[in-house]
């Protein structure tokens, strides 16, 4: 099942699609051009893989990580379908990142590998945009690459996981102004989505709702304000958000740190 959130006529909906139309809980139908989209789902938390597709790690140089690279990505720069995205001044390198989002259905702690797919409740897209000017130390999380208001899109659909009989074969399409800049599938991840939830949960409990963002792959490229970028992923549907500039009376952020050979 398609299960989104959204605002139709002023209130705040659930529903499911179905033929196309958005039916909220009543029943009535509601076309999705016609709602404003909110987040599939309210995550308690929203976890990330820094390189996780050898691809992407090869293409610039960078080692494979032994074990999973992880960072927060904070939830006030969580954005619904549709919303803007904010280009900040002072940005030079800001670059799109096309990923399989993990929506966590059961209370997850100390969970092997083999049991881990039973505690997915089920899957959304994610486009994990950074500012590459900012991510220059490995040895420092890329919360100002990666963490500014507005950088993590998130759905449309919060697919549930009966729906997706192997999310590692999943197909997955970048777009930028309809021109496809990224394609790949989830094949190419280093560590497998059970082997993530073993790892995060031998320490830290998952929650339902919480989101865990997998990686991207190869082919990630700049994007400038007025684009509109689509992520696409087989059976999840496509997010889209167009970009615009930061208001002119905020400081611009300028990196003293060097070049931006670190790509997370």
């Amino acid at each position: 099942m398609k299960r989104a959130r959204f605002i139709s006529k002023g209130r705040t909906l659930e529903g499911y699609l179905q033929d196309g139309l958005l039916l909220d809980h009543a029943g009535e139908a509601h076309h999705p051009d016609a709602v404003q989209w909110l987040l599939p789902v309210e995550p308690g938390k929203v976890i990330a893989l820094a390189l996780n597709f050898a691809e992407h790690a090869d293409e610039f140089g960078l080692k494979r990580p032994s074990e999973p690279a992880l960072f927060w990505k904070p939830n006030t720069s969580l954005l619904p379908h549709k919303g803007t995205v904010i280009y900040p001044q002072g940005a030079r390198f800001m670059h799109f990142e096309c990923e399989l989002a993990v929506i966590m259905g059961r209370h997850a702690r100390r969970v092997k590998a083999k049991d881990a797919l039973d505690y997915v409740g089920g899957y959304t897209i994610a486009n994990d945009l950074v500012v590459r000017d900012y991510v220059t130390n490995t040895f420092r999380p890329p919360i100002r690459g990666k963490g500014w208001d507005t950088f993590g899109p998130l759905g449309p659909f919060y697919v549930t996981a009966d729906e997706i009989a192997d999310p590692h074969n999943l197909r997955m399409w970048a777009y930028v102004n309809n021109e496809l800049r990224q394609e790949a599938t989830a094949q190419g991840m280093i560590f497998s989505i059970p082997e993530i939830i073993e790892f995060i949960s031998r320490f830290m409990t998952l929650e339902p709702g919480d989101v865990l963002l997998t990686g991207t792959p190869k082919g990630i490229s700049q994007v400038h304000p007025g684009d509109l970028m689509r992520m696409e992923i087989e059976g999840l549907g496509a997010l889209e958000n167009p970009i615009e500039w930061e208001t002119e009376e905020a400081e611009p952020i300028i990196s003293q740190e060097g070049d931006r050979s670190v790509v997370l």
